[in-house]
């Protein structure tokens, strides 16, 4: 990715940033249809997509460090090379319980590295006014992958059978791959006096040891640069990113990994013969994420409300619209009905990613990647817990009822991550600010 100096200050998003990939949602579905028809029970179906978070959980503050010494161009092809080649070389046998959960946790670890290297390079490359629409475009891809997922892969698993879906994806992540090594490049030297007046560049990175830096006077002052742990750790700005966070991917995993259950045992459909209505969900996640950023940068561009109100308003808004879409689902009780609550749920807290998502780089754009390590880690938690233990509940509900067909077997389900947002807005209207707190 080359940068022309006369276009710094105005940056075009470049769609090679976007992990468009269907990974999880097709490990989901592929490993559900594979599971039921092996007789595995639900709390141990919970247990082994929970790993995956294990191991995700693991890389994201490291995956923030080694972007920031080494840079995300290379953290971001090594994590594409890595998971990959998982995928393509393991196979997907239910009852091969313990090759599943290693595959599962190097697939974590590899893919940790994607969103801290991410936000590094977007904190690098894009200048503070369109850090709204980058950071949404570029995550939106995710669930663009996650809609092409749940419309192809219920085919795919039904014609070529599970294991098609592992070499699919691998075969995604290799071309991927090839184009990132091809076309991605370092960002613009913070010495180019327009990187610099943009906001952007090699001067948002944490620099070792001393450096000599100009000032006005033409003289030379001494820098020393360390990551300030202990202030990032105690930040309630930080911390009110880490609680949405955790919420919006709690949210996420559980619909993610448990609404292909959902259609084909809570509402006995099929998922290849519901056409493609199953993938708006995640369609809307990509269409809502876009409208937060656009939205986003106009009211911040055209000062009709600060950085820090745009955040807690668009954030607000996304997750209490979501909190109520999560509690009304389970009255649905039909393939339509249920899509559309699920696609208001999924879209919302799309939108909410205007918010707290972007945050990290408006508080601490040099340290971007380890802030979002720090949150992703939270969010990343929530996978693991909120996966599992939807699976305990539902084996629970299984065990009292004989089957997880009745509305009152996913009522928690889904009133959980549904107070979670109702809890989480609120943190964030407290504690979070746009405002640079970390120089």
């Amino acid at each position: 990715m080359n940068v022309d100096p006369d276009r710094i200050g105005s940056w075009d998003p470049d769609p090679v940033y976007n992990p468009t990939n269907p990974e999880r949602v097709g490990f989901s579905i592929a490993y559900t249809i594979a599971a039921d028809a092996a007789g595995v029970n639900q709390s141990s179906k919970g247990m082994i997509l929970a790993t995956f978070y294990c191991g995700y959980a693991c890389s994201q503050v490291p995956g923030g460090w080694a972007a920031q010494r080494i840079g995300g161009r290379r953290v971001l092809l090594l994590s594409f090379v890595l998971w990959s080649l998982t995928c393509a070389l393991v196979p997907l046998d239910p009852n091969r319980g313990m090759i599943l959960v290693i595959a599962r946790l190097l697939v974590g670890v590899a893919q940790g590295f994607i969103f801290p290297s991410i936000h590094t390079v977007l904190a690098q490359w894009v200048p503070p006014h369109e850090r709204s629409r980058s950071v949404s475009l570029t995550m939106s891809g995710m669930y663009l992958g996650a809609a092409a997922g749940m419309l192809v892969i219920p085919s795919l698993v039904k014609f070529r059978g599970p294991q098609s879906v592992f070499l699919v994806e691998a075969a995604l992540g290799a071309m991927w791959s090839i184009l990132w090594f091809k076309y991605a490049s370092d960002p613009p030297r913070s010495e180019h006096p327009k990187a610099t007046a943009a906001g952007f560049g090699e001067s948002l990175l944490p620099v070792k040891g001393n450096l000599k830096i100009k000032v006005e006077n033409g003289g030379h002052s001494i820098r020393t640069a360390k990551i300030p742990w202990k202030r990032i750790l105690l930040s309630l700005p930080v911390w009110a990113i880490v609680a949405n966070n955790f919420t919006f991917h709690y949210a996420l995993y559980v619909l993610m990994n448990w609404l292909p259950t959902y259609f084909e045992q809570g509402l006995q459909l099929s998922l290849q013969e519901m056409g493609s209505s199953k993938m708006m969900p995640y369609l809307n996640m990509f269409i809502f994420s876009n409208i937060g950023g656009v939205v986003a940068d106009h009211l911040i561009t055209r000062r009709i409300l600060s950085v820090t109100k745009t955040r807690k308003v668009l954030n607000t808004i996304g997750f209490m619209v979501a909190s109520f879409a999560l509690m009304a689902l389970p009255r649905f009780r039909t393939a339509s009905g249920t899509v559309f609550c699920s696609s208001v749920a999924l879209g919302f807290l799309a939108l909410g990613r205007a918010g707290f998502a972007v945050n990290h780089m408006d508080i601490a754009p040099r340290y971007a990647g380890i802030v979002m390590g720090v949150s992703n880690t939270a969010g990343t938690l929530a996978g693991i817990i909120g996966v599992d233990l939807t699976g305990r509940l539902l084996e629970a509900a299984k065990i009292a009822n004989s089957d997880i067909s009745s509305p009152d077997s996913w009522k928690v389900v889904f009133f959980i991550p549904g107070l979670l947002c109702f809890f989480s807005s609120f943190v964030f209207i407290m504690f979070s600010t746009g405002e640079r707190i970390f120089d």
